[in-house]
């Protein structure tokens, strides 16, 4: 009862329709509509019988598949562009669901001392808290999503001459030392104040760099740029804040340079798994670079180079790597 409110609140309609209905208001065949439904990450399991579906289901299933019909959207690429933008947004859903737990929590202790927790106070808080942010939450991600777009058109305006998923890019990878070892030493809002920390810190250079962040998973951030110096220099960068702090453990970088597949804003290829493996294989403190980016910045005066024997990693038997430095 108190979960029906909260989703009816916050779908802003009644769960009114059973798949097989949405299909006929839709226009939409039964099996394509399963299939994006699923691909949005949502359970595939629902009886034929069950009243699940909103309006709001029938606009978003006509808006996605209108894309198609459109040719806006190749047909083969359907169910992976609803899959990536499924995957985006319960990434967010997760977060702000967070933030508004402990909001609730937050109202919820302030309660006369003595007076049990409610399930319907909750319930009630749940909806004034979802009345008040999601107008302002709903805005700002329009906001947010718009300005990624215009930063984001300049640069795939310059390479309209390229293929529209291969790009000659340097990717890289910065993770912490000895991350698995100090999480078994601090707790839950110690690991919390780090992560913050890392990738506060890192998305600042790297974006300042004219680099963008691809991903951050856990300990380690996977970052682009197009300029073979503007990679070097954010590379640096981010080892000159971590050392320039007590807040975050020693990091390593490593840098590769080539040709990736870009792929609903992550990157795929030879030159990814070649700059984790430098990472992997970089000393604290230390950048390494593979041998064509090494080659871009041969020249450079804002750099120096060391060749180090190759490496002898997973997946390559002899990978060329240099040191980066500052010239």
């Amino acid at each position: 009862m108190i979960q029906a409110e909260v989703e009816r609140n916050l779908l802003g309609g009644e769960m009114k329709y059973t798949r097989e209905q949405v299909s006929e208001l839709s226009g939409i065949p039964l099996e394509r509509v399963q299939k994006l439904w699923v691909a949005m990450g949502f359970a595939a399991d629902v009886g034929s019988d069950a009243a699940m579906f909103t309006d709001a289901d029938v606009e978003a299933l006509r808006g996605i598949t209108s894309l198609v019909d459109r040719g806006i959207i190749d047909p083969d690429l359907e169910v992976s562009v609803t899959r990536a933008l499924g995957q985006s947004f319960s990434r967010l859903a997760e977060w702000q669901l967070g933030l508004l737990n402990s909001h609730i929590l937050d109202r919820l202790e302030h309660r006369d001392p003595g007076e049990p927790a409610d399930p319907h106070a909750v319930a009630a808080q749940a909806t004034l808290v979802a009345e008040q942010m999601l107008p302002t939450l709903e805005r700002l991600q329009s906001y947010v999503w718009r300005r990624h777009l215009a930063s984001n058109a300049a640069r795939f305006l310059d390479n309209r001459g390229e293929e529209v998923d291969s790009r000659t890019l340097v990717i890289g990878f910065a993770d912490m030392v000895g991350y698995t070892s100090l999480t078994r030493r601090i707790d839950i809002t110690e690991l919390t104040e780090l992560l913050e920390y890392f990738e506060s810190t890192v998305n600042n250079v790297i974006n300042q760099g004219h680099g963008w962040v691809i991903k951050n998973v856990g300990d380690e951030v996977m970052f682009a740029a197009e300029d073979p110096a503007d990679a070097a220099a954010i590379a640096l960068a981010l080892q000159d804040a971590a050392s320039s702090t007590e807040e975050l453990p020693s990091l390593r970088v490593g840098l590769a340079r080539g040709e990736v597949l870009v792929r609903f804003g992550d990157a795929y290829g030879s030159v990814v798994n070649i700059a984790a493996r430098l990472t992997s294989s970089a000393r604290p403190g230390t950048v390494l670079v593979d041998s064509t980016l090494a080659d871009a910045l041969s020249g450079n005066p804002k750099f120096q180079l060391r060749s180090l024997r190759s490496l002898r990693v997973r997946g390559y038997s002899r990978l060329k790597a240099s040191a980066l430095r500052r010239g």
